[in-house]
């Protein structure tokens, strides 16, 4: 019998049956014996945690879209940044290197400029003109502008929320009261526009920045969504919360357009479905979350107030912020924001 060395061994090993490698016992109860690669697997990133209910609500449309397609459509989910920032992800959804992204209408914005025009300051009065606005008229215009940089764009916008103020000063409770508040803004030259023609003192920094610059008293005063300004704990830095609803912003759920284009017609009805009734489900978990989330801001310590939008549109108005905006949109998007939320320039 010839001696057994290194070389004899590697070649008796590979010359055994795949079923060498057994896996652990209980590896194969778990999967179905048909289990196959899904025909199409793509890859959705985002830029929040597992825990936001656009991740719940999007893990469902995913668990969703296997079931009804049996298993021939895979979406693997990637929050919290784990493919890139913001700017990054929107370059990789355009290019292919992932075929899903929820951008919020500022990001997108940065590639069809239309997109920001539900930003507009003191533009909605409330959820319904917002619904009425991006479900109607409006959100099929920015859905017609977005398929022209080959992005496909689902018929539901996902919610965000609308933005509110807070301040360590006073309480924001009619426009006067901007006047040369120093307020940190996100870099957006929309929001940078209407607070200097509210007459404050906006400066744009980072959001990771925001804590500090409050804190340090850099600036006095920062504007975002209630469920962020609970999460980052602003309430500590600052003493007022004025539920100004200055701008609403929400998720466009975008796709590759040729990854798109490749999936059948039914599959893409399976998934436009799933995604678009999730979508509707996230609003209202955010509505909720909203509600819930000022008892806990005036427990620990907010001064909460509800302000009327009158004096701040007036203000916007004679700003001339309307009517630079409008020129910079255009007259076509413009009138269909103004068919929903009445005359604003």
């Amino acid at each position: 019998m010839a001696p057994v060395t290194r070389r004899s061994a590697i070649r008796t090993l590979s010359a055994l049956p795949a079923i060498a490698a057994v896996p652990a016992a209980g590896v194969f109860s778990a999967l179905p014996r048909t289990a196959r690669a899904a025909e199409f697997s793509y890859k959705y990133g985002n830029n929040l945690p597992l825990s936001h209910p656009l991740n719940i609500r999007a893990q469902e449309a995913a668990d969703r879209i296997a079931k009804e397609t049996n298993g021939r459509v895979e979406i693997k989910i990637f929050p919290n940044n784990q493919l890139g920032g913001d700017t990054d992800m929107l370059a990789q959804v355009r290019s292919g290197g992932i075929e899903f992204f929820t951008p919020s209408a500022l990001v997108i914005a940065t590639l069809v400029p239309v997109a920001a025009i539900n930003a507009v300051g003191f533009a909605f009065a409330d959820y319904k003109q917002v619904w009425a606005a991006m479900d109607g008229k409006l959100g099929a215009h920015v859905r017609g502008a977005i398929a022209k940089s080959r992005l496909y764009a689902f018929e539901k916008m996902w919610d965000n929320g609308f933005r509110q103020t807070t301040s360590s000063k006073a309480a924001v409770a009619t426009a006067k009261d901007m006047d040369g508040l120093k307020i940190r803004v996100p870099v957006s030259p929309l929001s940078i526009s209407m607070f200097k023609g509210l007459g404050a003192a906006p400066a744009s920094l980072q959001f990771s920045e925001v804590y500090s610059a409050l804190q340090t008293k850099i600036v006095d005063a920062q504007e975002n969504p209630l469920p962020i300004i609970q999460v980052a704990k602003l309430f500590e830095v600052q003493k007022f919360c004025s539920l100004t609803n200055h701008i609403w912003d929400g998720y466009w759920f975008i796709a590759n357009g040729r990854a798109w284009d490749a999936l059948p017609a039914d599959l893409r009805a399976v998934v436009a479905r799933a995604i678009n009734e999730a979508g509707l489900q996230q609003r209202e978990d955010i509505r909720k979350l909203n509600e819930s989330v000022v008892g806990d801001l005036q427990a620990k310590g907010l001064t909460i107030n509800r302000p009327a939008a009158d004096s701040f549109r007036a203000k916007l108005r004679d700003s001339g912020f309307y009517g630079e905006w409008k020129g910079r949109f255009g007259p076509e998007a413009w009138a269909l924001l103004e068919e929903a939320v009445g005359k604003l320039a």
